[in-house]
């Protein structure tokens, strides 16, 4: 059947009415028509019909989407491509990886028709089952040259029973309404017999669909009957953080793929989609955690989407293009996501000093961060974190975790000037989001400096330096320090894991006691210093019998039995805690309370 907000409304009320249709984006355009109806092949039947303005149409489909920097190649999930003028099948010339070429014989209308396989349950791809729908639409839908800024409609088929959510306006036909290609592949889909739960956040209307369920076998608001006032509050204190009244959408869908056990978020305009393991979820800490993540994926209609890096003024989706600033647009909102939800009432400040504790050890755990600088992990985001293997860890550090480090850094300098990364924030949505203009590194070195005008000397260093920012000295300011927490066993630089035949290593750190030894990724640990060993607390017992001591270790690699000998370091810190100081004062204490609130001083 053909599905569209007029016949979704009385299950859901929270859909946008054609009357929000923005007028300009009634003119011609494509109209993009999607058939997820054959749910067991798990593919989408794709037809775009349009006018041709020349004899010589383009069309290619893009390879990444926005705010995931990473080349994906979309097309290899595209099959059985045909153009149609009429009743008439036109010969197509494949003009790149993902790019294709038609001469048309009149200008006359055209029907484009594929599939697409939609089998990858991620953010930012697409999957088809018999129980639902979801389409990251940059995975699907080609981009016909000289049509990008042109309105596209969207119209989709769905199997009976289902509704689907779309964040877009409709029109009277129940078609939704795109201003433009931009627009169109910035909308996510979500489709199958869901819940839909509608709230208000200062007056603008929201959504929230979830598919899968809790461990208890129910719908998350519905089993958690205060989780939609929560989001609110978190929603509002993202509102506050940019010094604005309402949201930067005037309405917002969230997405929610509860999963066994994933983890992550894709931020749009005017919607996000996370997922989240239902078993985290169940952990004392799980809901706090996926509050922060809404906190993320929220902030970002601000930040990254809206208050944009200048070299994704406008995308370009057939390439990646190198952007400096990702540690400022990723860094910064995975600082302040940890505490928006304490800004709003609903975490205590033990708890987020613990995570951002967990954050901060992280981070002294990375041998990377000696390796790479944060202005590099920026710049090779394309080709380093988003393929990071077992050996990563040595030669890289994530944008996302140490600028959020940087970014605390930042905030507590800033304090010492009398402000703070809000202030930050908001001067530059008044001089660039609101203004739709894409701000350069230099813009964001003037923003800060203008607050404190020494950071036009620091702040470059600590995006190229390898050493660490002065990360105590500015915890002592509001009463915090840093405790180091030391493993009870010698370091010997491996990490284990529980393979089908025993025990295998899972990472081996540079320069490390199992480097030197000549241990692999993926060696299976048979004997360490003559005792068989199949479980963690085997190799934990020989540690205790033979403490320091050079240990004979037997391993299997490719089909081999190698003999080594590992001889353990001293100890080191596992964790570093972070608590006030018994000895701190009581401005300190209310400068902490001040930060962690997200107010400034």
């Amino acid at each position: 059947m053909i599905s569209g907000p007029a016949a979704s409304t009385p299950a859901d009320p929270g859909a946008i009415s054609p009357a929000s249709v923005d007028p300009e984006c009634s003119g011609p355009g494509p109209l993009v028509s999607l058939d997820l109806r054959a749910t067991t092949a798990h593919l989408v039947v794709v037809t775009l019909e349009l006018q041709p303005e020349q004899l010589e149409l383009a069309f290619a489909l893009p390879a990444w989407t926005p705010g995931s920097y990473l080349i994906r190649d979309y097309v290899r999930q595209l099959e059985a491509l045909e153009v149609f003028q009429g009743d008439a099948a036109l010969p197509i010339r494949r003009t790149g990886v993902a790019a294709w070429s038609v001469r048309v014989p009149r200008l006359a209308p055209l029907r484009l028709r594929y599939r697409i396989l939609a089998t990858e349950l991620t953010v930012r791809t697409c999957h088809l089952t018999a129980e639902h729908g979801f389409l990251a639409l940059a995975a699907v839908v080609l981009q016909v040259g000289g049509q990008r800024w042109l309105p596209h409609r969207l119209r989709l088929q769905l199997p009976a029973g289902w509704q689907a959510f779309v964040p877009l306006p409709a029109d009277a036909n129940g078609d939704w309404l795109a201003r433009d290609f931009d627009q169109l592949v910035d909308t996510p889909i979500e489709a199958g017999p869901h819940p839909c739960h509608s709230f208000s956040v200062a007056g603008a209307p929201h959504r929230w669909v979830s598919w899968g369920t809790t461990l208890e076998g129910a719908d998350l608001p519905a089993a958690d009957p205060h989780w939609l006032a929560d989001v609110e509050r978190v929603c509002l204190a993202c509102c506050r953080l940019m010094g604005v009244e309402r949201p930067a959408a005037e309405h917002y869908l969230f997405v929610l793929h509860l999963t066994d056990n994933g983890y992550g978020g894709l931020e749009h305009d005017l919607s996000t989609v996370l997922q989240y393991g239902r078993r985290r979820l169940a952990d004392p800490d799980g809901r706090r955690k996926l509050l922060q993540l809404v906190a993320h994926e929220y902030l970002h209609q601000w930040n990254v989407r809206r208050l944009r890096p200048a070299e994704l003024c406008p995308y370009d989706y057939d390439r990646a293009v190198v952007v400096p600033s990702l540690w400022f647009a990723e860094g910064i909102t995975s600082y302040v996501d940890q505490l928006l939800p304490h800004a709003a009432g609903l975490c205590s400040e033990g708890e987020v000093l613990g995570d951002l504790a967990a954050d901060l050890s992280r981070y002294r755990l990375t041998p990377g961060r000696a390796v790479q600088s944060l202005r590099l992990s920026s710049q090779e985001a394309w080709v380093k974190l988003y393929k990071a293997d077992a050996y990563a860890v040595d030669n890289q550090v994530s944008y996302y975790l140490k600028g959020a480090v940087v970014a605390l850094v930042l905030d507590l300098h800033l304090r010492r000037h009398r402000s703070g990364l809000p202030a930050v924030l908001r001067g530059l949505w008044r001089s660039h989001g609101c203004q739709g203009r894409g701000y350069r590194q230099e813009d964001l070195l003037n923003a800060l400096a203008a607050l404190a005008p020494d950071l036009a000397t620091l702040l470059p260093r600590w995006l190229d330096a390898l050493e660490d920012p002065p990360l105590d000295d500015y915890l002592d300011d509001v009463g915090l320090a840093l405790s180091a927490e030391t493993s009870e066993e010698p370091w010997l630089g491996w990490h284990l894991e529980i393979a089908t035949q025993g025990l295998t290593t899972r990472r081996v750190l540079r320069d490390s006691p199992a480097e030197q030894a000549g241990l692999m990724v993926g060696d299976e640990l048979i004997a360490l210093a003559g005792q068989r060993v199949q479980r963690m607390e085997d190799v934990s017992t020989v540690l205790k019998v033979w403490p320091g001591a050079p240990l004979e270790v037997l391993v299997a690699r490719d089909g081999r039995l190698l003999s080594t000998v590992l001889t353990p370091a001293p100890a080191r810190a596992k964790a570093w805690r972070l608590e006030p100081r018994p000895d701190a004062s009581a401005e300190a204490a209310e400068r902490r309370r001040r930060w962690l609130a997200l107010e400034l001083p």
